[in-house]
């Protein structure tokens, strides 16, 4: 498994959007799961899941994004896991560390 987490000050509908187009544009095989919005008073959050195919070890990855927006404050965590061999002992590929890696850099664009 995979962490980044970070706090920044921006419009949280840019953020969202650039970090969306990024996680699309990193890969053939990215592929967005599902996604789901919600807005509470003066709060968004959005919630998206990639999975994505690495051919150099025939394994998948899955991204778990959360953006929170409360006025000026961002808040992004994003959580990477699977991408490993194995069916009793999970031998981690490094997958997942890319993918979590994709919103790190974006993220750093956006500073």
């Amino acid at each position: 498994m995979a962490k980044y987490e970070k706090t920044i000050s921006g419009k949280f509908e840019e953020v969202l959007h650039h970090l969306e187009n990024d996680i699309d544009s990193s890969g053939i095989t990215m592929n967005l799961v599902d996604e789901s919005n919600y807005t509470y008073g003066d709060t968004s959050i959005a919630v998206r899941v990639y999975d994505k195919y690495f051919m150099r070890n025939g394994s998948r990855a899955s991204l778990s994004l959360t953006i929170v927006g409360k006025g000026s404050g961002v808040f992004i965590s994003a959580i990477g896991a699977g991408g490993g061999k194995g069916i009793v002992f999970n031998f981690s590929l490094g997958a997942e560390d890319d993918m979590v890696a994709v919103v790190e850099r974006s993220v750093e664009a956006l500073e």
